[in-house]
């Protein structure tokens, strides 16, 4: 385990160590504003009782690609972009969906849907690692195309059994 910093060092409320990578909550009393992937650094104590329920869920989560994340997401983003967020929450574990997939629903286009990805505020709770280019490629991930968060992208697809 690493060791804990104070959520006013970091601006997060709390920060869950994985393999290789963090997750940073940012969230008030009533809901979650943003989670972040991080570098791995060091685990930030909750600062408040739901920053301590995102960690707990989110580390049910790291230990069991079937847990179901129940937690209040402070609505944003644009009418599309929820579509989009909407589109991929409805993707069950174990399963992937393409760009294109989710734009003939939506009756957009892929690069549309791979914007509103990228813009995903929840990663992991809207699991936007989910949705893959076509012919099964990674394609982005949070608005990038290599390095670290493609890295994170194939950890949670090999979690979850992809």
């Amino acid at each position: 385990m690493r060791p804990l910093a104070e959520p006013a060092a970091t601006g997060y409320q709390s920060v869950i160590a994985a393999a290789g990578f963090s997750l940073g909550v940012r969230c008030d009393e009533h809901e979650i504003h943003r989670i972040n992937f991080l570098p791995p650094t060091a685990e930030v104590a909750p600062g408040n009782a739901l920053a301590a329920e995102a960690a707990r869920q989110i580390g049910a989560y790291l230990a069991d690609a079937e847990f179901a994340f129940a937690l209040p997401l402070r609505p944003s983003g644009t009418p599309f972009q929820r579509r989009v967020w909407h589109q991929i929450a409805a993707i069950p574990t174990h399963q992937t969906r393409t760009y294109g997939d989710i734009a003939r629903v939506l009756h957009n286009a892929p690069r549309a849907v791979g914007q509103a990805c990228g813009a995903n505020p929840f990663p992991v709770v809207v699991p936007c690692h989910r949705v893959l280019a076509a012919a099964g490629g990674l394609g982005g991930f949070a608005r990038h195309r290599d390095g670290f968060l493609l890295d994170v992208k194939r950890w949670l697809l090999a979690h979850e059994g992809r």
